[in-house]
């Protein structure tokens, strides 16, 4: 199928959509995808079918659920690029960047599923269990938000998702002690089940060292472009790529901002990739008009191909 003047984006979600059995039907069904997992298996130094295909208790830690995440993301796109569907630009929120920029033809898959297990590492490592967290906050506006944290040194925005939701990240203690405050002003606040505080400036040195690592990788030109967490701007130059990937550990995301961003470059269909549908979820409320399909399991492909059938 050829894309003919509208235009269409890829949409990769981030750490939190991962389940046991993700891009199971699409390793079984479809020779692409599985030779996308085939290659995450021969140089990731653990079983990524276990994990990813099997209920485990591993699959939710950091280190492992960065790279599971990327290889299922890369395996289903590689089944809907066979049908000759492809993106004119592509994004993804937070650890869904890799394959955004996999996707968009700056990284092969091997160096996209290496990059990612150094960066779960480093996440991993870089505080001590127990020492920080993260809170999605309901209702706020992120300029009251912004100003309820003013003086909250140890607990800043780590996500700008949609209207009326953020994400806050943190020293534990300092999030219990602002959380009361929030709710005060009329927010909810769900605290979330992830390992450290992310997003955050605790994260800077895991941001460095991830620099370091990039700088040993070689990045191939940009075919398409990627919208960037850090700038909510379209990147075009592979030159950019190192040092946004490695501030992203530490800033936030701004989910919002990136997509409306995408919809002001014109782009008219989004197909979210991966598993769950969160991101159509926050791309609704951030424009009810927006066109979008998700593709989590073999059966969508034929969805998406009739949601797309109006470009050819």
């Amino acid at each position: 199928m050829a894309i003919k003047k509208k235009k269409v984006a890829f949409l990769y979600p981030g750490q939190g959509a991962q389940m046991p059995g993700m891009g199971l039907d699409f390793y079984e069904q479809n020779s692409a995808a599985a030779a996308v997992v085939d290659t995450a298996q021969s140089v990731l130094d653990f079983d990524v079918k276990s994990l990813c295909f099997a209920k485990n208790d591993l699959l939710n830690r950091t280190e492992y659920t960065q790279p599971c995440l990327v290889t299922c993301c890369l395996a289903m796109t590689a089944a809907i690029l066979e049908t000759g569907i492809a993106p004119n630009m592509t994004a993804g929120l937070s650890l869904g960047e890799y394959a955004a920029i996999a996707t968009a033809g700056a990284m092969d898959i091997k160096t996209a599923l290496l990059l990612v297990r150094k960066r779960g590492l480093l996440m991993q490592n870089a505080t001590k269990d127990g020492f920080g967290g993260m809170a999605a906050v309901l209702g706020l506006e992120p300029d009251v938000l912004e100003a309820l944290l003013k003086n909250t040194d140890a607990v800043t925005v780590a996500n700008y998702n949609c209207p009326g939701q953020q994400v806050i990240t943190g020293e534990t203690q300092a999030l219990l002690e602002v959380i009361p405050r929030l709710k005060k002003n009329g927010a909810k606040v769900i605290p979330l089940k992830v390992s450290g505080p992310f997003h955050s400036p605790f994260m800077k040195p895991a941001g460095e060292k991830l620099e370091r690592e990039l700088e040993q990788v070689r990045l191939s030109e940009l075919q398409i472009p990627y919208v960037s967490n850090v700038s909510a701007q379209p990147i075009t130059k592979t030159e950019q790529i190192r040092s946004l990937l490695s501030q992203g550990v530490y800033s936030p995301v701004k989910w919002e901002q990136s997509m409306r961003t995408m919809l002001a470059e014109g782009v008219e269909y989004f197909v979210e990739i991966g598993p769950g549908h969160t991101l159509s979820t926050l791309l609704k409320k951030i424009n009810a008009e927006a066109k979008i399909c998700t593709v989590s399991t073999m059966e969508d492909l034929v969805r998406m191909q009739d949601f797309l059938n109006e470009t050819v």
